[in-house]
Order: structure tokens, then C-alpha cells, then sequence
């Protein structure tokens, strides 16, 4: 699932689907009609504002029946590892052709892990968001799956991660982490009030299962579900440019001066 918000460009290969999110709040002017929509079948369509891609990680789980499933955005994808000559980025991303003899041989599929290098995890997210979104999960795992949180104890202190809610993954353990990821994602929202937040740091359903990702892909390697030869890790990329100097700019503010992202 290629999960957007509006109409863009697209991959032309036929394993990527455009799954457009958040489609329950939007004006029938501003739906594409060629791609997917996450308010179909079941779904939880109209959390989009909270939950941002998982909306359609979401949709994907309750209405897709295929093998395996995979989630990537439209302006980031996997790469492909071999050289192409091309000033399009979308020539430069992972293929069906290219993907098709690691099924079967890898279970889950994750992005290179990004680095904080001076932050934790923790630290990194109490800098740049509100905390009690990390404090208020952290109780609701020790409430719902304890065995998960020495994991998510650990998981916190690292200074890196797979990010960006991306993976490809079989069928049977998407099942497993999608209830397992829905479940504390609802109690979350449950026990946050949202009513001083902007719109952007109203989006912590996402940024929180973007982390616990992690943990739940941890755990399953240290209860021995999952090898080290069951994952892979893959490359990506992003379509736009990316203005360096201004994230390394609010990075700094917000760790040293405690200035939250917007």
C-alpha cells in the first residue's frame, strides 16, 4: 500500500496500490478515484487525524487477502540495491521482480534503522512531543501484554530505530501485530485529551506505532518467533528534497531548548 493523502505521483509497478487515508473526512472533490480508499469495508477511516498511515496499515489488515502485506508512503519508499541512471526517484524503487525471490525467504521486511545519535528514543520524542503519550503506553502494556515491556523498557533507551511505519510482512504475523498494535493504540487514545494540541502533535497514535514497532519486532526475536534470518532490512529513499539545515535546526532546538515540533 502506497498511503497518501492526495493525488501524486505513483510507482508503475504492479505489486504498489495507492491506498488514499483519511478519505472519511475529505470532500469528494479532493478523492482520486483511481486509488484505494481507507473508508471502505471495515475501517477506522475518520482517526486519520491521529493515526496518520496506520489508518491504512489498519484498512489493509481488515480488508486485503494477500500473502503479504507491505506499507510505504508516497513521498518515501524501499530502494532497490541496483544502480539506475535516472533523475526520477520512483526508478529507483524496490520492484516486483526484485522482491519476489526474498518471499517466502524473509518473513518481515523493515527500512534501515535511523540514527539520533545524542537522543534516546525517549528523549528524542520528550523533546519534540508530549511524553505521556510514551508513559501512558508504557502502562497500558504493562496492563495488556506485560511480557512485551522489559522489550519496550529497552527499546526506549536506543538511540536508534525502524521508522516511518513502514515494513512488508506475511499475512499470519501481520495478523499478530496488528491486533496486538490496535489494541494499545486504542486504550491510548482513550486516556489522551487532545484539546490543547495543534494538528500536528495531534498525529501521536502514529508517531507512538512507529516505536513500538520496535518493540514488538524485538520481542519476537528474543522470544525466538522470529531469527535474524527472518527479517530484512531494506534500503529507501525519499522522492523530495529534504532541507538538512532546517531538521538539524529544530533537532537542536528541541533538544537543547525544549522546542517542540510543529
Amino acid at each position: 500500500m502506497v498511503i497518501t493523502h492526495k493525488p501524486y505521483e505513483m510507482p508503475k509497478d504492479a505489486i504498489y496500490v495507492p491506498l488514499q487515508v483519511g478519505a472519511a473526512l475529505r470532500k469528494k472533490s479532493s478523492l482520486v478515484p483511481t486509488y484505494a480508499r481507507d473508508d471502505t469495508g471495515e475501517n477506522i477511516s475518520r482517526k486519520n487525524p491521529y493515526y496518520c498511515e496506520l489508518t491504512g496499515l489498519y484498512w489493509a489488515w481488515k480488508n486485503c487477502s494477500a500473502d503479504y502485506i507491505g506499507l510505504v508512503h508516497y513521498r518515501r519508499h524501499f530502494r532497490t540495491k541496483h544502480f539506475v541512471l535516472s533523475r526520477n526517484p520512483l526508478d529507483k524503487v524496490l520492484t516486483g521482480r526484485e522482491l519476489q525471490p526474498m518471499l517466502g525467504r524473509y518473513k518481515v521486511f523493515v527500512p534501515r534503522r535511523r540514527y539520533y545519535l545524542i537522543e534516546t528514543l525517549y528523549t528524542h520524542y520528550e523533546h519534540t512531543h508530549y511524553v505521556e503519550h510514551l508513559e501512558k503506553t508504557r502502562q497500558i502494556i504493562e496492563e495488556k501484554c506485560p511480557e512485551y515491556l522489559e522489550t519496550y523498557d529497552e527499546v526506549m533507551k536506543h538511540r536508534s530505530a525502524h521508522m516511518f511505519n513502514m515494513m512488508i510482512m506475511e499475512r499470519s504475523l501481520l495478523d499478530e501485530y496488528c491486533a496486538w498494535l490496535f489494541d494499545i493504540l486504542f486504550e491510548l487514545e482513550k486516556q489522551v485529551d487532545t484539546k490543547s494540541y495543534s494538528y500536528f502533535q495531534g498525529r501521536y497514535c502514529g508517531r507512538v506505532g512507529e516505536l513500538i514497532f520496535n518493540v514488538w519486532l524485538e520481542y519476537q526475536q528474543k522470544s525466538g518467533r522470529l531469527s535474524g534470518k527472518d527479517i530484512k532490512v531494506l534500503p529507501y529513499l525519499y522522492i523530495e528534497k529534504v532541507n538538512w539545515w532546517q531538521k538539524g535546526k529544530k533537532f537542536l532546538r528541541a533538544k537543547f531548548f525544549r522546542v517542540k515540533y510543529e
